[in-house]
C-alpha cells in the first residue's frame, strides 16, 4: 500500500506526462484514468485520517472530562 505522499507524487508525474506533447492521445487517456483512480485513493486516505483524528480528539476529551470548543 502506497503512502499518501507517494500517491501525490505519482499524480504529479501523470500531470507532467499528460502535458508533455510527446504523449499520445491514447496514452493520455490511460494516464487520466489512472489519475482519477489515484485521486479517489487520496480522498479515501484523507477521509480515514480525518476520522482517526476526530476519534482521537473525542477520546482525549472523554479522558480529560472536558469539552474543547472549536
Amino acid at each position: 500500500m502506497k503512502k499518501y505522499e507517494e500517491l501525490i507524487d505519482e499524480l504529479k508525474e501523470i500531470v507532467y506526462q499528460i502535458e508533455d506533447e510527446k504523449t499520445s492521445l491514447e496514452e493520455s487517456i490511460d494516464l487520466y484514468e489512472r489519475g482519477t483512480t489515484l485521486i479517489k485513493l487520496c480522498e479515501k486516505r484523507l477521509t480515514e485520517a480525518e476520522l482517526r483524528i476526530s476519534q482521537l480528539s473525542a477520546d482525549d476529551t472523554e479522558q480529560n472530562g472536558t469539552l474543547v470548543s472549536e
